[in-house]
């Protein structure tokens, strides 16, 4: 099951609150550790001082045991109450002071008990007093003694008590501060998000053209801000195009319909005869011959932009496929009067479906033909480009494509002169396929034209080097 809050504002403060409050408890109690130590620490340089003191006040009694003569009146009085017992080597308690009441702060002392270092140890008397003893041997007129000298170390304890008192109390509050703060902090901070969820939620497909304001475009929430209104700007685009050619589309479908249906209502009106019904045929025919081909590049375009389409690579000669694609399209030229010349080097391969990089360069060759004035020449030109590709131009010596327009040639159903285009039956498809073609074999394609000097289109693919076996790839 998950316990933490469904908003992130919330998420933020718990996490937030959570790993404050892990901080603010590990800081008191090292906090308190390290005051422990330093009082401790007082508390036992106190006592050895005290130890020494204690050991410059002792005297023999007649009688066998020892006194404790009154202190210095400069010592003043001690920090912390005093408890002390001298013992002998045999284990005789040779005093005791009265604040005991009749307490041992130990048995008897072992033989190496107060030899070497004065070390502090915690001891607890039958009272539970909790203490601080000090041990050490001195000698009084050669009698060998081991002297006690324990502070109360219950003053210590209190104050260490009090201290986690106040911060047991303060803690709470420090870190409820901390989430009310870090709540207001992360509502702050989340507020522009919510501006722009609730901006985001208005926008629809009927709406695309509005975009998120923009506070600060250098922040985080601007950059994201920035690149959301970028993909809104795509989107738009996308949807503007996908009308554009659904109206392209029907326009184009309806075109040859409608032609076909006049022609047949009028030859169905009056009556003819077998060769006028021939020549109504005909023009039926070639009405459908027209929508067959424009249904056919929709087709390809529609499998294409669904990946649908499946490359049979093999190492072929560039050079042979544009001779392959200029008898395809060798009637046109003639018909025209005009001259295709075909060269360049033989060897130049590439990886490429022979079928689909033919279809993309007839493409191009039919352009040429249909644009160019007749007895005019078609040049395509095969070499090795730089970067490692081989290049194929396609050059003609038409009128040329005026500037402002060359920029949406590849667009589908874009047509330069659209009266002219559809009458020798294009629909401006042709080079939207032959941008796709030539990209799904990892080319490029461009065009370098001007007004009446003609129209030049560069392709560019990856040349084979090493030559390989034929494979298949899906795009």
């Amino acid at each position: 099951m998950n316990l933490l809050p469904h908003n992130v504002r919330s998420r933020l403060t718990t996490w937030y609150v959570a790993v404050l409050g892990l901080a603010l408890v590990g800081y008191a109690v090292v906090a308190l550790i390290f005051l422990f130590l330093n009082m401790r620490e007082q508390l036992d340089r106190d006592l050895v001082e005290d130890v020494e003191t204690v050991e410059g006040l002792l005297a023999n009694e007649p009688d066998g045991f020892v006194s404790l003569r009154s202190l210095h009146p400069e010592e003043g009085e001690p920090r912390f109450q005093r408890f002390i017992e001298v013992w002998s080597p045999d284990g005789s308690i040779l005093y005791r002071s009265a604040e005991l009441g009749g307490q041992t702060l130990g048995g008897p002392p072992g033989p190496e008990e107060g030899a070497g270092e004065i070390q502090p140890l915690s001891e607890r008397l039958r009272n539970g007093l909790r203490v601080r003893v000090a041990s050490s041997v001195y000698h009084i007129e050669d009698h060998r003694v081991v002297v006690r000298v324990a502070h109360n170390e219950e003053s210590l304890w209190h104050e260490l008590g009090e201290t986690a008192e106040v911060l047991g109390f303060g803690l709470p509050l420090a870190i409820l501060f901390a989430a009310v703060g870090g709540y207001a902090l992360a509502r702050k901070a989340f507020a522009p998000i919510d501006a722009m969820a609730q901006e985001a939620q208005r926008i629809s497909a009927e709406r695309l053209s509005d975009r998120l304001s923009i506070r600060d475009p250098k922040d985080e929430l601007g950059k994201l801000a920035s690149v959301f209104n970028a993909m809104l700007e795509r989107l738009q685009g996308a949807f503007d195009q996908l009308r554009r050619f659904t109206a392209d589309a029907s326009h184009e479908l309806r075109t040859p319909l409608t032609a076909i249906r006049s022609v047949g209502e009028v030859a169905l009106q009056d009556g003819k005869k077998p060769e006028e019904y021939r020549d109504v045929i005909g023009s039926m025919l070639e009405e459908v011959d027209r929508l067959t081909r424009l249904v056919e590049s929709l087709l390809a375009l529609s499998r294409a932009d669904a990946g649908h389409t499946h490359l049979h690579r093999a190492n072929i000669s560039l050079l042979d496929v544009a001779r392959e694609a200029s008898a395809m399209v060798e009637v046109l030229a003639e018909e025209k009067k005009q001259r295709l010349e075909i060269g360049g080097e033989g060897d130049v391969l590439v990886s490429a479906d022979r079928v689909i990089l033919g279809h993309a360069i007839v493409n191009l060759l039919d352009n040429a033909i249909k644009y160019s004035p007749e007895r005019t020449r078609i040049l395509v030109r095969v070499g090795r480009g730089a970067a490692g590709h081989a290049s194929l131009d396609v050059s003609d010596e038409g009128p040329g494509i005026p500037y402002e327009h060359q920029g949406y040639v590849f667009d589908r159903f874009y047509r330069v002169d659209k009266a002219r285009s559809r009458e020798w039956g294009g629909a401006g498809l042709g080079l939207a396929i032959t941008q796709w073609a030539v990209g799904a074999h990892g080319g490029e394609i461009s065009l370098d034209s001007k007004e009446g000097k003609g129209s030049t289109f560069h392709v560019s693919l990856p040349l084979v080097t090493n030559p390989t076996t034929t494979t298949v790839v899906s795009r």
